[in-house]
């Protein structure tokens, strides 16, 4: 087993820079969309929206750091939030006049300059009334806000930011150019009917297509520009030659196709980093990477333009630059995603249609790249396959092994047939790629959100069926439909869970259909056209432009839920070894007292999921087909307007929400004491898988998996020692080949102690380096907040 170290000391030098900034906020982009909006006011909204990221890329400050090889910058500085006033302006409001800046919550912390404040509030001013939250809010039925005030549904992030969750197609870019596809908005123009409805718009949005898309060019110009002037000024030839080639590079790409892997992935960053300028929705994702650009690196390989290890320099400059990408968000939404992911997933490996492996020397050196560099990005996910080959296999378990985190670990055998069974094209199914965390997409078909939609808290679905609705935390009396001392027998309680999952699930649909009803009026130029067929068709990627428009809520704490219900069945319902008011008693007080002890100690004893039980596995598999069964009979609101399928799929993938969700949420029969984390993701409940880590897989692989479109989510947490013998990593690497064997959607792994996590919170100084896996995303452990951190500590550490 190798270890991974950074030799480049220009990629030291630029990771180092990155890390020891602290997060900032400018107010730049905010200055010049609003200007923009300003000055086009009265126009359609693409040709608005147009303008707006055409004003934002021409005078936005840009830089080129010394010794950079990939060129681009999302904002004034690296690790500098820009500022996105049209989706929500309350929240940054309130935060500033309430704390003074951002800098002073538990965790995810930013910093504004103070002599920016006045105008970021004047900013925020004129957009009062005029954003997607003030739109969403002002059609909310007081039902649905009353639920997200208690917590059982939670859409803040799609009324508060840009939608994201997607893979554009990078490839057309490489090959056509954005002149290319200027040039297929032009002739898609000449065809639009403007007699009929719709006409004038898709004009509009086509004309908007072109203006985005050359203001990108002029964009990558600025650059080359700048490059030139900094070759002029500089004195060691190396980096004056280095300057000049990036001025080459900038003068022809993103504009006119790649014609070597140097600009090959300058391209990319520059269309991935626009789409993070026009829209603060996280998950923008680069997909198959190894695919789409080994072309251009085998070509330059094998004509000697290009070695290995300055290949590698060049994808570890674009990690850097990926890492410098960072979204400033609410207070009450950044729980959700703690630790300041942006969840920029590479996928690398997979099959074809006919079973070939795809895996090739890019692969690897992608692999290798993101090992040594040791950063929270991209979010590395490696596909697997019965025929991946053992290099292969071996390879990500060193690279995990190292206790990264990454990367994540899928198997094709169970992601294509779920694809396939939502009316996905088998070469499609075939060139899915991982987004965000552990949901899935077909770059450049497919829309907004796979997963990313409304939470919904099966923890606290769960105390509010026990308990009437009453909702203690708050106050509120939401759905009544009895509480357990009620319930004569288990089928009425079970009735009473399946009148929640009905009304919820609703509810949830409902909130998501408000959110992308407004975020219309916010449409994505750039992303949408590299997304098929949105330039066909003249409709953006959100009304209706992508082949495949598949979306996904998050379900939350589908373990306590399950364990809770099991626990309940039997010690009250079955056994009567407790009763129903004792229970109630208990939960009502959070288990206080010598008694609510004895009470919690006896549902604590009684078998969990996670542990190849199939008794206790078939509970949670059936709870979770309450809500499936329910979500299916809902479409977004693209469907009939073009996309296949345009439903819902399921996604147990809900990042960090664990946390926020079960500190909002009382006691469960489970044993869980009141506002403390629910479990995280598909995962058992931390510290109740006790028969090892084939028996968790099983467990979870009990799951409705092939309806998990939207993402299965399984952490294992294994100490260093597990792995770091040859007899013992040999074991590590075997759990994985089960892994692949029995067909698991996802599995990734925290391999770091809990004394070195306890170490950390006590002296973080001396700890910034640990990199840990939160949920679907990995985070630098001393930038969360305590309750996360203790979360990740209390998980299970397995043995093998």
């Amino acid at each position: 087993m190798r270890e991974f170290v950074l030799k480049s000391e220009r990629v030291k030098k630029l990771r180092e820079s990155a890390l020891s900034k602290f997060p900032g906020v400018s107010v730049e982009r905010g200055r010049l969309l609003t200007k923009a909006y300003k000055e086009h006011e009265g126009k359609s909204k693409y040709i608005v929206r147009a303008y707006a990221v055409k004003e934002i890329l021409e005078n936005m400050t840009i830089y080129i750091k010394d010794g950079e090889l990939i060129v681009g910058n999302q904002s004034v500085d690296e690790r500098t939030a820009p500022l996105f006033p049209e989706y929500a302006v309350d929240w940054i409001v309130d935060e500033i006049k309430e704390k003074g800046n951002f800098d002073h919550r538990d965790g995810d912390k930013f910093r504004i300059p103070e002599e920016e404040i006045p105008e970021l509030l004047e900013i925020c001013e004129w957009w009062r009334g005029k954003t997607l939250k003030d739109r969403a809010h002002a059609q909310m039925p007081q039902e649905i806000k009353e639920a997200g005030i208690a917590k059982i549904i939670h859409g803040e992030g799609n009324m508060t930011s840009g939608d994201g969750h997607i893979v554009p197609d990078f490839k057309k870019v490489l090959t056509k150019g954005l002149k290319g596809v200027i040039e297929e908005a032009k002739a898609s123009i000449e065809k639009v009917d403007i007699t009929v409805y719709g006409g004038y718009n898709k004009i509009d949005f086509l004309k908007a297509v072109e203006i985005v898309a050359q203001a990108t060019i002029d964009f990558a110009h600025r650059f080359a520009n700048l490059a030139k002037e900094l070759a002029e000024k500089e004195t060691d030839p190396q980096r004056k030659e280095e300057l000049l080639q990036i001025q080459k590079n900038c003068l022809n790409v993103p504009e006119n196709p790649a014609k070597t892997f140097w600009e090959g992935v300058q391209a990319i960053w520059f269309i991935h980093l626009v789409i993070q300028i026009e829209s603060n929705g996280h998950s923008a994702s680069l997909g198959r990477v190894d695919q789409y650009l080994y072309p251009l690196y085998k070509k330059d390989v094998l004509e000697g333009d290009l070695d290995r290890e300055f290949a590698k320099e060049m994808l570890q400059c674009l990690w850097v630059k990926l890492y410098s990408v960072i979204k400033v968000r609410s207070t009450s939404h950044s729980g959700y995603g703690a630790g300041y992911p942006t969840y920029q997933n590479v996928t690398i490996g997979g099959s074809t249609p006919s079973g070939k492996d795809s895996t090739n020397e890019l692969s690897y050196l992608i692999l290798e790249s993101v090992g040594e560099n040791k950063l929270t990005q991209p979010n590395l996910s490696a596909r697997f396959h019965i025929n991946s080959p053992e290099k292969f296999i071996r390879k990500c378990a060193e690279v995990a092994a190292t206790g990264y985190g990454m990367p994540a670990m899928h198997t094709d055998e169970i992601i294509v047939p779920a694809l396939l069974n939502k009316g996905v094209k088998i070469e499609d199914a075939y060139n899915y790629s991982m987004v965000g965390c552990v949901e899935v997409a077909v770059p450049g078909k497919w829309g907004y959100r796979c997963t990313g939609m409304t939470f919904l808290n099966f923890v606290k679905a769960t105390e509010l069926v026990l308990n009437d609705g009453y909702d203690a935390r708050t106050g509120l009396q939401l759905l009544k439909a009895g509480k357990l001392t009620d319930y004569e027998t288990y089928e009425d309680l079970w009735e009473a869970w399946k009148k929640y999952m009905k009304h919820y699930t609703k509810l949830s649909v409902a909130l998501d259909a408000l959110s992308d009803t407004h975020l219309e009026d916010f449409p994505d130029i750039l992303l949408s056209s590299l997304v098929d067929d949105c330039i066909g068709r003249g409709l953006s990627a959100k009304e209706g432009g992508a082949v495949y428009d598949i979306i996904s809520g998050l379900q939350v704490g589908i373990a306590n839920a399950a364990n809770s219900l099991y626990a309940l069945k039997t010690t009250v319902f079955d056994n009567q070894i407790l009763t129903k008011e004792e229970v109630y008693n208990a939960l009502q007080t959070n288990y206080e007292g010598e008694n609510g002890e004895r009470i919690r100690k006896i549902l604590l004893e009684v078998p969990k999921y996670g542990n190849d039980i199939d008794e206790v596995d078939e509970f949670a598999t059936n709870i979770y087909w309450t809500y499936i069964d329910e979500i299916q009979k809902y479409h977004n609101t693209r469907y009939g307007r073009g996309p296949i399928n345009g439903g819902y799929g399921v996604s147990t993938s809900g990042i960090s929400s664990n946390v926020p969700m079960g500190t909002v949420s009382g006691a469960t029969p489970d044993g869980r004491y009141a506002y403390t984390p629910a479990a995280e993701g598909g995962s058992p409940t931390q510290g109740t898988d006790t028969n090892g880590p084939t028996a968790v897989l099983n467990s979870v692989n009990k799951l409705p998996t092939l309806m998990i479109t939207g993402g299965q989510l399984l952490n294992q947490k294994y100490s260093p020692e597990l792995v770091n013998t040859p007899e013992q990593f040999e074991k590590f690497v075997n759990v994985i080949k089960s892994f692949i064997s029995s067909k698991g959607w996802h599995i990734q792994f925290n391999i770091i102690s809990g004394k070195t996590l306890k170490q950390a919170q006590v002296e973080p100084e001396k700890h910034r380096d640990i990199i840990v896996r939160v949920a679907g995303y990995c985070a630098q452990f001393v930038t969360l907040d305590r309750t996360t951190q203790n979360d990740i500590i209390s998980r299970t550490e397995q043995r093998i």
